[in-house]
């Protein structure tokens, strides 16, 4: 007589019991605390990974506090209780400390430039008046911060939503380096959004469970923000697939945020409104002073979570787990640029001259509104623009052809995107200049 029993194997059961026992413990508290939350749901299998050491700089931080004897914790030479500092060093920049200008700065950031960073948010945005987000997070540079937020969030199985044409590193971070990705939704229809492509994308990504996209507003490469009816109309898209049970991560890349030279255009970033509009949305803010104020070089950016019911405990274990991706790759961002940005904050004439720098902006983008708006060609058509720092051309040509000729016959240069995307910063154009470029660009694309 023979026996036979049958096992039932619950493989994914067994595979997430088995995952969950290598993870470092330190990651495991952090998942546990968003646990059922939906920023630990939209992890990554390096999201979940990922955790702050007590290692080098937890405890150096300990010691900072509580070390009054001697703190033999960092490696930076100390002289007369301040970091050693070469006076060849110091006198290029005589008005900061030795601590402001050659001291390792903390994995998150300068805590009083972070918190001033939030206050400037709140003072940008009033739609986030009485809403909770996180303290920013400060990462070397916008780029960073968005590589940074693909570790969290995107895998082999999590892509990332995004408009065509939009700036070629997305496609480099989101499926070169994270192995993900990057769907795409039409940017344009009839001379403005395409909300109809954006509201289809959204409903296919949402018949997964999960929505991972991509806002880019004033947009690279176009120069694009939604007017007020669209910016409307995008909420409502995102807020039904909410209400419809999809988690959706929603990424607010605000690079060139405030420079707007049209009336109709949403004035505030959207990340006020998808920061609190429903507990399965999870949003957040990537912004800098790199363009807002005219610091290109200095690479700071800032990473903010907003997100409907979320705690402050939610918070610190994102912050957390943001800190372990810092911590495992640049360590800190450099300490002048954030001892700089903190001092030219609170001096009184900034304003002042950023709204001058941004009056040279308008003043250009003007001229290459009338320009483009009465010139034709058989193989340019311009995108729509009305912010920022771009404008580009549909091109019935190669757009890198086009470039190339550009460059050779004229010696001006412009970026192909794509294939049919040609891209015109008009912001390092001389306003005298700008009818000198298009009638190169113009010439060029019509002896093709």
């Amino acid at each position: 007589m023979q026996f036979y029993c049958i096992f039932s194997i619950d493989y994914e059961n067994i595979k997430g019991i088995l995952y969950s026992i290598m993870l470092n413990p330190l990651a495991q508290e952090l998942n546990n605390i968003l646990k059922g939350t939906t920023p630990g749901e939209l992890l990554s299998d390096l999201g979940k990974r990922i955790f702050f050491p007590k290692g080098i700089i937890a405890q150096g931080a300990e010691a900072k506090k509580y070390g009054n004897v001697a703190n033999a914790t960092i490696g930076t030479t100390i002289i007369g209780g301040k970091p050693a500092m070469l006076e060849t060093v110091h006198k290029y920049a005589p008005q900061l400390s030795a601590s402001e200008l050659v001291a390792y700065a903390p994995t998150a950031g300068v805590p009083e430039l972070r918190t001033l960073w939030k206050e400037m948010i709140f003072r940008k945005n009033p739609g986030l008046k009485g809403k909770s987000i996180s303290l920013p997070v400060l990462v070397p540079g916008l780029t960073a911060g968005i590589s940074y937020l693909a570790d969290l969030f995107l895998d082999s199985t999590k892509p990332l939503l995004a408009a065509n044409p939009s700036w070629d590193n997305y496609a480099l971070i989101v499926e070169a380096r994270r192995n993900s990705t990057l769907h795409t939704f039409n940017l344009f229809a009839d001379g403005g959004f395409d909300l109809v492509s954006f509201r289809e994308a959204v409903e296919k990504e949402a018949e997964t469970g999960f929505v991972r996209v991509l806002l880019n507003f004033p947009q690279n490469p176009s120069g694009y923000s939604p007017t007020n009816s669209e910016a409307a109309q995008i909420i409502k898209i995102i807020l039904n697939a909410a209400e419809k049970g999809a988690r959706i991560l929603v990424l607010d890349d605000d690079a060139y945020f405030g420079l707007n030279y049209e009336n109709d255009i949403y004035p505030q970033s959207l990340f006020a409104e998808f920061a609190d509009l429903h507990e399965n949305i999870l949003a957040v803010k990537i912004d800098g002073p790199t363009k807002e104020d005219f610091v290109w070089g200095f690479r700071n950016g800032f990473l903010t979570f907003g997100g409907k019911g979320l705690t402050e405990e939610h918070y610190a274990a994102l912050e957390k787990k943001l800190m372990g991706i810092i911590r495992s790759s640049v360590s800190c961002s450099s300490t002048p640029s954030q001892s700089i940005a903190l001092k030219a904050f609170g001096e009184p004439e900034t304003e002042a001259q950023k709204k001058q720098f941004r009056e040279v902006l308008e003043k250009r983008y003007l001229k290459v509104k009338e320009y483009v708006s009465t010139h034709k060609s058989r193989n340019l058509e311009p995108l729509p623009f009305n912010s920022g720092y771009f404008m580009s051309f549909h091109t019935k040509v190669d757009a890198e052809q086009l470039r190339q000729k550009i460059l050779a016959e004229k010696q001006i240069g412009t970026i192909s995107i794509d294939s049919k995307t040609l891209r015109v910063a008009f912001s390092s154009v001389e306003e005298n200049l700008i009818p000198t470029v298009y009638d190169a660009i113009y010439q060029c694309a019509d002896n093709m």
